[in-house]
Parts: structure tokens; sequence; C-alpha cells
């Protein structure tokens, strides 16, 4: 059992799920202030994509990812930021040729996903470790764009978090860090639930930790209605726990959330196993992370 938890909150995502909950964060200050109320709530990481304000739908724009770490930054609240780099990996084959992609494909070379991460530096990325049948749709990533991102990444000073949604995934990663791709003690975040990756279950859970380097720290989600779940399996079986928005919308059957409240309901499954959840400095330590003063000034909001 872990007895020291960092606790992430992903706090909007990509996906379609504005429709379905109006509480979704979509413009920049809403997304900000979504990551300054989880950190209120006890969080030690916000995870943040970025969105297009006039629609709601995904967006790699730059500056939207610089005013959302900027008025994190500015803020009296302290969190660790984590920021994707993982879009721009979606194919959905077109129904008139299905050799090419469709409308909602939505494809992005290694440098142009990395991008953000170069100009804002955040404390952490997300490197998404593989491709997957992601639902309806092929998330597209092959080994040699992992490598060229991995190379980015890793001259940029900023730590990833590898995200691994299949237990091919974690083979991967392993072998990203024996070429020497990965600094440090490496990152990993086992993501479950999604089909067609790996199932939310225990024996799923407990396989894909048992194939980590010695030297990982580990965190798992699963999504919708086995986020809590989750939560608690990881911290008993050695690991940390991510919830929020991105990954589950409801607080209780029925019942619309927001990320604090899902921060909060965490943090207490954390306490009443007998676990404390860790604070942004103390991730930091943990993670052997970058102090966020010494990133890249951002603009000023005019």
């Amino acid at each position: 059992m872990n007895r020291n938890v960092i606790l992430t909150c992903a706090v909007t995502g990509a996906g379609d799920t504005t429709a379905k909950h109006s509480g979704v964060p979509v413009t920049p200050k809403q997304i900000a202030d979504a990551c300054i109320e989880a950190a209120r709530a006890g969080a030690s990481v916000a995870h943040i994509h970025v969105r297009d304000p006039e629609t709601g739908g995904i967006s790699h724009d730059l500056e939207h990812f610089r005013e959302v770490m900027q008025r994190v930054r500015e803020a009296d609240t302290d969190i660790v930021m984590n920021i994707t780099a993982g879009g721009g990996g979606d194919w959905i084959p077109s129904a008139e040729d299905p050799t090419r992609g469709g409308p909602g494909t939505d494809i992005q070379t290694p440098a142009e996903r990395h991008a953000p991460v170069a100009e804002l530096l955040p404390e952490l990325c997300t490197l998404d470790c593989g491709s997957l049948n992601f639902g309806d749709m092929v998330y597209v990533n092959p080994a040699d764009w992992l490598r060229e991102h991995a190379r980015l990444v890793q001259a940029a000073g900023v730590k990833p978090e590898l995200e691994c949604f299949d237990l091919g995934h974690v083979w991967f990663a392993r072998q990203l860090q024996q070429e020497g791709l990965i600094d440090g003690d490496p990152l990993y975040q086992l993501c479950m639930g999604i089909p067609w990756g790996a199932e939310a279950d225990t024996e799923t859970m407990v396989a894909m930790r048992n194939k980590l380097p010695s030297n990982a720290n580990w965190a798992a989600f699963g999504i919708g209605r086995m986020q809590m779940p989750m939560v608690a399996q990881a911290v008993l079986l050695g690991g940390h726990a991510r919830v929020g928005l991105e990954d589950n919308l409801y607080l209780d059957r029925g019942v619309l959330a927001s990320n604090g409240q899902l921060v909060e309901r965490s943090a207490n499954i954390i306490e009443n196993l007998g676990a404390r959840v860790m604070t942004p400095a103390e991730t930091r330590e943990q993670l052997k992370l970058r102090n966020p003063v010494g990133a890249t000034a951002a603009g000023d909001l005019a």
C-alpha cells in the first residue's frame, strides 16, 4: 500500500463531454479556474487539455495553453502543472474511402504535439506510449514517432508521464527507458477502462503494475463509474491516483460533479485507507521536477 499519494486532477480532457455537462471547463479562464479549484480541494497535480472556446471541441492552440498556465501560475494556490502532449493522434476512417481520414480525424507530428511543452515548460507532460483502438476511432502513435517525441521532451527538461492504455504500452515505455530516452525514475500512468484498452479491474492493474520497472513511480485511473474504485485499488497496490472531469462526469448516480468535488471525494477515500495526499511541493520532491519559477514567463493577458 502507498501511504503518500500524488493525486492528479484531469480537469477537462478533449472528449465530447460538454454537451453532457455544462460544468466542463472550456475557455482558458474556466480551465485555469478548474485547476485552482482542484488545488484548493487538495489535488497535487492538474492535468490540462485546452478546448476551442467557441465550439468546446479539441484545440491545440498554444495561446490557450499559455493563458491557462499564466493564470494558474499567478494564482495564490500552488499545484503542479501537467500539459497534455498526446493530442493530434485521432484517426477516423472516411466512409467514402477508408484509406483516408474522415471527419474528426486530427493528426499532428511529434514536433507539433510537443510545441506547447517546448514553449511553456510545464513540470510534467504526457507521453502516450502506443497506438490503440480508442472506442470507435484509432489513436495513432507509431514507435518511431514516440522515440522522436521522447527525445523532444527529454531535451526540454520536462518529466514525461508515460501514459499506458494497455500492457504493450508498458512494454514500449520500458524500451524507451532502456534506450536512454527517459531520464531519472520514470513516471507511469495506467489508463484503465477505455474501450478497447486495459480493463478497469484488479487483475489488469496488477498485471500492468507487475511489468513496471523497479524504480518507477506509477499512478492509475478509471473512467466513469470505475473512477473511485480505481483510486482505492491503485493506493492499495502501491500507486498514486487520478480523478477529474476528463475521466468521469458524475459524483453519484445522476448527480453531475465538479472537479473540486471529485478531488475531495477521492482524498477522503485515500485518507480512509490510512494514507494521505501529498502537497505540490512534496510531489516535486518525490518526482524530482523542475522548479516552476524557472519556467518561461507567459505574456500579459490583455
